[in-house]
C-alpha cells in the first residue's frame, strides 16, 4: 500500500479514490471532498485559488468553459463527436487550419468520423493515438497563438501551480503540519 496517492485523472469526478488507499490521499480538482473522500483537494480552476490546498470541503465546480487563450475559449477545445478508437492525423505542435482533419474516430460499428480543427492555430494537445474515446470526451486543444508553439514542449503555468500545491501538501504531511 502506498504512503501517498495522488488522483490526477482530472475526470471532474471521483472515480473511486478513497482515503483508505494511502496514508495521504490527494485529489485534483472537482469531484473530491477533502476530509471525506481524500485527505485534501488541490484547486484546479484558474484564478486566485489555483493550486490552493483544501483540507475541508470541495474544489470549485467544473464550469465546462475553458480559459481564454489568444482570444479563443470554447472553440479551442475539441470533443469526440462519436465513440471509438482514435486515429491521429496530426501531432502535438502541428500548425492546423480551421476545418482541417486532425483525427478520425473508428466506431465499433465500422463508421469513421472525422475530427476537424475548429480554428487556426497550434495543436497543443491531443489524446493518445489508438485510445478508445467516448462521445463528448475532450480529445484535443488548439492554441490560436502560432507564435507560442514552444509552449507545446514545456510545462504550463497551470500545471506548475497545481503541482506546486501537491508538493506543498506532501511536504506539510511529511512534517506533520497537515490538519
Amino acid at each position: 500500500q502506498p504512503h501517498i496517492l495522488i488522483d490526477a485523472i482530472l475526470a471532474k469526478k471521483n472515480l473511486g479514490t478513497t482515503k483508505k488507499m494511502a496514508d495521504l490521499t490527494i485529489g485534483l480538482g472537482p469531484g473530491f471532498c477533502a476530509g471525506k473522500d481524500v485527505t485534501c483537494v488541490i484547486e484546479t480552476m484558474r484564478g486566485h485559488n489555483l493550486g490552493r490546498i483544501i483540507y475541508e470541503g470541495l474544489a470549485l465546480k467544473n464550469t465546462g468553459v475553458p480559459g481564454v487563450v489568444g482570444g479563443a475559449s470554447v472553440e479551442r477545445v475539441l470533443h469526440a463527436p462519436a465513440s471509438g478508437r482514435m486515429e491521429n492525423r496530426r501531432r502535438i505542435a502541428a500548425v492546423v487550419e480551421k476545418g482541417e482533419t486532425v483525427a478520425y474516430i473508428h466506431g465499433a460499428d465500422g463508421q469513421v468520423t472525422e475530427v476537424k480543427a475548429t480554428l487556426d492555430g497550434v495543436l497543443r494537445g491531443i489524446i493518445h493515438d489508438g485510445y478508445l474515446v467516448t462521445q463528448g470526451l475532450k480529445i484535443a486543444d488548439i492554441d490560436p497563438r502560432v507564435h507560442a508553439m514552444n509552449n507545446c514542449y514545456t510545462i504550463s503555468d497551470k500545471a506548475r501551480c497545481i503541482s506546486g500545491g501537491v508538493l506543498e501538501a506532501v511536504m506539510a504531511w511529511e512534517r506533520g503540519m497537515h490538519r
